[in-house]
């Protein structure tokens, strides 16, 4: 029953659909019945989740200044001639757009001005929070076509690999901050594919299950619109906010808990495994665990509630998105990782051994996995560098 409940589901799914919940439209996986095979250990990924908005204009770097959360100007005053990464918050300090940010300059100053990346599925979105802020700022705003502009994302993890693409007038090259080794994104400013380089192509699937052995999230099916806050989706230590530039639209939220409150929620790459199993060891993609009939992360419903394995009390934290064995979830760390907190000797609550669930569905129906968070090097490198 199980199986042909699974096959039944995934039928109707399509690369983005409606959430019956929440009646967001939600991005799926481009292989939605068979699991993903391993990523190779390099390629070169069309990236279709993702679509450019131009905005350009006399006025368009003072303006973006005053509604993301990164620098748009140098110290001198000038625009930002480098890409970089960044996020649109609302009022009260949660995230609505997590983007890359890219400076073009034009012939003239009217033409003067920057590519943003979004989520595909909130371009609309985004055009109408800017329009929002717009009043009488100089700015001109243009969803740009696939067709037109391409964003790709390429790796290499071969020993001492390199990525041989630079910037030129057709594109533009930028190394990924968000992790380390994570790749490049490459923006191709004619429409075409990169140019050919020693990697192989590869799907949308693999670069998104190399972001979750990472531990980076992306999207507001990952970083939930109007929900996450910004230092708990890391972004602080994805260099995507700047703490010492001026006021933006959600400011005082984000500087007030940097400075005076504790971060007790991350998002951070899990591994799901069934029931009867051992805990896994290590953070590692698996496209053949369990027989057929197990449930896959892409099974897990978002916001599903992780909880302490055979024991009531406390939300441990919440399931976000998954593929295979995998995924990430908004995990409390003194609950399920051994991360000290800021003023505290020691991890509060976890104990070597914990073990977490997740469970879903009716309560006379329910299906359920156990679930294991790890904490990325780079993650806690910075949580390390910002106790001292």
């Amino acid at each position: 029953m199980r199986s042909l409940a699974r096959r039944s589901l995934l039928n109707d799914l399509s690369p983005n659909f409606v959430c019956r919940n929440c009646k967001q439209q939600r991005r799926r996986f481009a292989s939605s019945i068979a699991t993903p095979a391993r990523p190779p250990s390099s390629g070169l990924a069309a990236l279709s989740s993702r679509q450019l908005l131009s905005v350009s204009g006399p006025d368009a770097a003072k303006f973006l200044q005053g509604i993301i959360t990164a620098n748009v100007v140098s110290n001198k005053g000038e625009p930002r001639t480098d890409a970089f990464y960044t996020g649109f918050l609302n009022a009260t300090g949660r995230v609505l757009h997590d983007v890359f940010i890219y400076p073009v300059r034009g012939a003239t100053q009217e033409e003067n001005g920057f590519l943003i990346e979004v989520d595909s599925a909130q371009i609309n979105a985004l055009t109408k929070y800017i329009k929002r802020y717009k009043l009488r700022a100089k700015i001109a705003l243009r969803p740009v076509d696939a067709g037109e502009v391409a964003v790709w994302h390429a790796w290499n993890d071969t020993t001492g690999g390199k990525l041989d693409i630079a910037s030129d007038e057709s594109r533009i090259v930028f190394e990924d901050p968000r992790a380390p080794g994570l790749g490049y994104r490459i923006i191709q400013l004619a429409g075409q594919k990169p140019p050919e380089v020693d990697i192989n192509q590869a799907s949308e699937d693999a670069y998104t299950i190399r972001r979750y052995l990472h531990g980076v999230a992306e999207g507001q099916d990952e970083i939930l619109r109007e929900q996450a806050l910004p230092l708990e989706s890391n972004m602080e230590h994805m260099d995507g906010i700047d703490f010492h530039k001026g006021c933006y639209v959600g400011q005082e939220l984000t500087i007030r808990t940097k400075h005076r409150g504790v971060v007790r929620k991350r998002i951070l790459p899990c591994v799901i495994y069934e029931k009867d199993k051992a805990a896994p060891t290590s953070l590692h993609y698996d496209p053949e665990s369990g027989s057929p009939e197990a449930l896959t992360a892409d099974m897990i419903p978002v916001e599903t509630s992780i909880g302490r394995s055979g024991k009531r009390g406390r939300s441990a934290g919440k399931w976000l998105r998954g593929v295979g064995n995998i995924g990430l979830g908004l995990c409390r760390l003194e609950i399920m990782t051994d991360v000290v907190l800021p003023g505290e000797q020691a991890a509060a609550t976890f104990k070597d051994g914990d073990e977490f669930e997740l469970e879903w569905g009716e309560e006379d129906n329910k299906s359920g996995v156990k679930v294991k968070a790890f904490v990325p090097d780079w993650l806690r490198r910075g949580l390390d560098e910002a106790q001292r």
